[in-house]
């Protein structure tokens, strides 16, 4: 069995088994077994795009060869989140692929990560089979070019779990925001979101001489502005997701008049903004808020056809974590970087909140504590900090990264520089290459107030619509 010991627990929560430091114990076993393979992983993608992932396994007759399983099944559930793909392609462990292809199929216990990789996402079957490496395919991760369009008059927008906020941009410099708080999680009739978020539209129109282009931002999986999966219309039935909310933006679009209309996932967008405050690129960006959002701007300046739904991807390895209430998995990231994480933590460290009282309101309460000097909320910023520090360190594992940006309103106040300070103390004692090259970071007062708006704003290009014409705000 492998000895992990971590060296900053997180207080609340000591039982926490950070993915990174098992799959470093894991690789110390593989680098002393002479009968060790390579094991490559391909994920394809419905557009013909494909991302490889190279790493090594023990070999099957070593004595602790079962840990295999553990580590691939986990390292796919991490490629799938992280990257996205509909068909996997495995060379070099048959035994190996043969389990995953159990696990991840239709009865298995990844049925739903593989339902919605192929039925939703890429809307064509997923499948787990073995190749030789001759027969996969090149890396195909072209880059994507996207956003720091600033000139003209432009709203921003975004749309999370518990508020929906617009701006109004001209030239790249914010005139209005607002910020409007809503429910979407369950609400089942489609014009609560379609005219919730045009009202929005319109409050930041009126401060605009003219509308040249809309860019949004919003929690899910967006592919070409069409809606394909996200947690915020959970409660509206497929028959009307399909005729109703899956071309959303296109309804949006055409009520005004045809403007550019882009929109992207909200940890896509945040790593833009902070990528557009700091003048450089390689930027990951984790949001924690409502849930966990992810994005990255790599070291070229543009994004990747990933997917970076970080909520889903393993932190903890300890069989008995905390599970997420969408996809039933255990140790995925929303249970520790997001709301849900405060919530659970506020428990363990003795805050005594009605079961009805919801997470965004315990997140308001926790904060208020902290602000006091209440040590039951240092005890949750410091658990939160290590959840943050360990994760950041298995990240590095997958991303090129020199910023890593952290926001939300899990950070508001002053429990976000303890978490941040925390974090720091955890990469410096057990990722210390990662702590060198890395700059862990919060927006500052400007960029939370702003950033975001100015980075979706700047999305659409004024030349994607050959022919439009700006929307006239007095025709709302």
């Amino acid at each position: 069995m492998l000895k992990i010991t971590p060296f900053l627990r997180p207080p609340l929560d000591p039982d926490f088994l950070p993915a990174a430091l098992w799959n470093r114990a894991y690789q110390g076993l593989v680098g002393a077994d002479a009968g060790a393979r390579e094991q490559v992983i391909s994920l394809e993608r419905s557009d013909g795009s494909a991302s490889l992932h190279r790493s090594r396994v023990l070999g099957p007759g070593h004595p602790e060869a079962a840990l295999s399983l553990r580590y691939a099944e986990r390292l796919l559930k991490f490629l799938l989140w992280q990257k996205g793909g509909c068909v996997i392609r495995i060379a070099g462990a048959p035994e190996i692929t043969a389990h995953l292809a159990a696990v991840y199929g239709p009865k298995g216990e990844r049925a739903f990560d593989s339902a919605f990789m192929g039925e939703k996402v890429y809307r064509q079957p997923f499948s787990v089979s073995s190749a030789r490496e001759g027969d996969l395919p090149a890396e195909g991760d072209i880059g994507l070019p996207v956003g720091r369009h600033l000139e003209g008059c432009r709203i921003g927008f975004d749309i999370g779990g518990s508020d929906r906020k617009a701006a109004a941009v001209i030239d790249g410099r914010v005139v209005y925001s607002e910020e409007t708080p809503w429910d979407p999680y369950f609400q089942k009739d489609p014009s609560y979101h379609i005219e919730g978020i045009h009202d929005s539209l319109k409050k930041a129109a009126a401060h605009l001489p003219r509308v040249d282009a809309i860019g949004g931002s919003a929690a899910g999986i967006y592919v070409n502005n069409e809606v394909r999966v996200a947690s915020l219309f959970r409660g509206i039935p497929a028959d009307r997701f399909e005729s109703d909310i899956r071309r959303l933006f296109f309804t949006l679009q055409g009520r005004w008049g045809g403007v550019p209309f882009d929109v992207a996932n909200d940890g896509e967008v945040a790593a833009l903004a902070g990528s557009m405050s700091l003048g450089d690129n390689a930027v990951l960006g984790i949001s924690m808020g409502t849930s966990q959002a992810g994005g990255y701007v790599r070291p070229s300046g543009d994004i990747t056809p990933w997917l970076n739904e970080l909520a889903f991807a393993p932190v903890d390895y300890r069989p008995d974590a905390p599970r997420d209430e969408w996809s039933g998995d255990a140790g995925c990231g929303v249970q520790y970087l997001s709301q849900q994480a405060v919530s659970r933590l506020a428990d363990k460290a003795g805050f005594s909140f009605p079961r009805e009282l919801p997470a965004q309101d315990r997140l308001v309460a926790v904060q208020a504590a902290m602000a006091s000097g209440d040590g039951r909320a240092e005890l949750v910023y410091d658990s939160m900090g290590s959840y943050l520090g360990y994760s950041i360190g298995h990240y590095a594992d997958f991303y090129n990264v020199r910023h890593a940006l952290v926001m939300g309103r899990v950070t508001s106040g002053i429990g976000g520089e303890r978490i941040l300070l925390r974090a720091r103390e955890v990469l410096a004692a057990e990722f210390p290459a990662v702590a060198s090259r890395t700059r862990l970071r919060m927006p500052d007062e400007k960029d939370k107030r702003h950033g975001q708006a100015i980075a979706a704003a700047s999305l659409p290009s004024l030349r994607e619509t050959a022919g439009s014409h700006a929307a006239r705000t007095d025709s709302r």
